[in-house]
């Protein structure tokens, strides 16, 4: 089955067939890794009536839980106190009073102040509070002073709310079916509305994203304590947070599924990051001490010294420095090393130093808010042409010369039709299962012509489709061209092999402008007077010297405006 239409319309009950779809998906391709309770939602599903079957989706496409029954309007459903009826038999929904009490305030949000106001008016007329009271302070005591049970009887006597069920299981088929908590059920809507035209796929090709059932809980674990920590960190001290984190992560890190570990590690730097802003260092220092994943390494060297440990702050600088990861670990071990050797409080960074070193041009200080289109204008002037060129030309070659390698499903890196990115692309995974048919297509493509045909070629025949290096701005193709016809191919596959190693780094921190004349051309880094140097930037103009691609620096000098 291919999956490439895009009707104008959509039907009434468009939702109905993408649920569908998506369990029958899931079934399909995971049905020996699913427990009772998720089997038996699927065949008790599959057995509601087509109204019954809406108006559940209707309620599990929502983000709340609590529904007041009145406010339900969906023309597309012929008989809802019907389908009401039916999925509370079929306990697809419970009404308000079967509930237990530990989450009734979401159930007392959905109603406005005036409406407790009132409910406080049946309950007991003499002890009205005063109508300035702020709704959350009347919600808090309306619980303090009144039985759960007293309140709900009042609630349903004036309008009947129900709570949706099977909420763990309709959050699995998703899961399932995207692989992750934040892609959603709209990702049908803007492929069949046309603001998304994906990548056409084989289904029968798709392959399966987990193994195994720990693998599915891990992951979703994982991602589930990403939510809890956005919800804690606004509620709650950092002390609590960090006390949080490292119950959880101590009863489940040694025995994390392999699958669920990227993530896992993701998550350490972002609470790690996010400690050290509340200026708890000593507690950044055991988060990040939880990976060796950039940037925790230094991170954890800058804490340590910060914190009086020189040594261990000197000795994790030397074993950064042996094996770095990406251009910021390379370059912050030199130059940290440098630090505190001398004993310098103000070393020089090989950043700055590059930036210092650099030429300079005067633009008008009308330009300090787009310093780069300054730039273009000057050289222009001067008679050059120039482009920006900063990423996106470079992904686009990228994406153009070896789309059909990126979304190759025998790689088994797709595992849904409206998989925009593969899910191993920022993984050392992405180079590793594709580095025999990287270096074939470099192979074929050994010449600017044959470079250009290609990416002409897929350009054409892909427009518009959503790809993860490409955007598809006007221009485009034509920088790219240019980009290509200026280098040799073995300077092109150079750039592009180093871009593979580490998409996630990689593709970023490229020069900002093209310029180029009849004789010769560069790539220009612009910066401002308070503009400083990235490691990723210093890391591809070194790489372009070394491989005789030509670059520089240029410091931009601002000159009043002429009159």
């Amino acid at each position: 089955m291919q999956i490439n239409e895009f009707p104008k319309d959509l039907p009434p009950k468009y939702y109905h067939d993408y649920f569908g779809y998506v369990l029958d998906f899931v079934r399909k391709m995971y049905e020996s890794l699913l427990n009772t309770s998720e089997i038996a939602f699927l065949n008790e599903y599959n057995a509601l009536s087509e109204d019954a079957q809406c108006l559940f989706i209707r309620f599990s496409n929502r983000s709340k839980s609590f529904f007041r029954v009145n406010t339900l309007s969906y023309s597309e459903i012929t008989d809802i106190p019907a389908a009401l009826n039916e999925l509370h038999d079929k306990q697809f929904i419970q009404s308000l009073c079967e509930l237990h009490e530990d989450r009734f305030e979401e159930v007392m949000d959905l109603f406005t102040k005036p409406e407790h106001l009132a409910f406080t008016k049946i309950l007991e007329p003499e002890i009205m509070p005063s109508k300035s009271i702020r709704k959350p302070d009347l919600i808090r005591w309306l619980l303090y002073e009144y039985d759960f049970k007293i309140i709900c009887e009042i609630i349903q006597e004036t309008e009947p709310v129900v709570k949706v069920g099977y909420e763990m299981e309709v959050m699995m088929m998703k899961f399932l079916f995207f692989g992750n908590r934040y892609a959603d059920m709209t990702e049908f809507v803007v492929r069949d509305l046309g603001h998304v035209r994906f990548q056409s796929f084989d289904e029968e090709h798709l392959a399966i994203q987990f193994e195994s059932r720990k693998d599915v809980d891990d992951t979703l674990m994982v991602s589930l304590m990403k939510e809890t920590f956005n919800v804690l960190k606004n509620a709650v001290p950092p002390e609590e947070v960090f006390d949080w984190f490292m119950n959880w992560q101590t009863g489940f890190s040694a025995n994390l599924s392999a699958k669920a570990l990227p993530s896992y590690h993701l998550f350490i730097v972002k609470v790690g990051a996010w400690l050290e802003r509340k200026k708890m260092l000593s507690q950044a220092l055991t988060i990040y001490q939880l990976t060796n994943d950039a940037p925790s390494r230094e991170r954890r060297v800058r804490l340590l010294y910060n914190l009086g440990e020189i040594e261990e702050a000197l000795a994790l600088c030397e074993e950064i420095a042996e094996n770095p990861q990406n251009a910021d670990e390379r370059y912050f071990s030199q130059d940290f090393h440098e630090k505190i050797i001398n004993k310098k409080k103000r070393a020089v960074k090989r950043t700055t130093q590059a930036l210092k070193d650099a030429s300079s041009i005067e633009i008008p200080v009308s330009y300090r808010f787009r310093v780069e289109r300054g730039a273009i204008d000057y050289y222009q002037e001067l008679g050059a042409q120039a482009v920006f060129s900063e990423n996106e030309p470079w992904r686009a070659l990228f994406g153009l010369l070896f789309w059909d390698i990126i979304y190759d499903t025998n790689v088994k890196a797709i595992h849904n039709p409206l998989q925009r990115v593969p899910s191993d692309f920022f993984l050392p995974d992405f180079y590793l299962k594709r580095s025999e048919q990287l270096l074939a297509g470099m192979k074929n493509a050994d010449t600017t012509e044959a470079i250009s045909q290609i990416v002409e070629n897929t350009f054409h025949e892909k427009f518009g489709i959503t790809n993860v290096l490409v955007s598809w701005y006007p221009g485009m193709l034509e920088t790219v061209l240019k980009l290509i016809s200026l280098l040799t191919p073995q300077q092109i596959h150079a750039v592009l092999l180093e871009m593979a190693y580490n998409l996630r780094e990689n593709t970023r921190g490229f020069p900002d402008l093209l310029v180029w004349d009849e004789t010769e051309y560069s790539f220009i880094e612009i910066k401002s007077p308070t503009d400083h140097l990235s490691s990723r930037q210093l890391h591809w103009l070194h790489f372009f010297a070394n491989h005789g691609i030509k670059s520089r620096i240029v410091r931009v000098k601002w000159i009043k405006d002429e009159i």
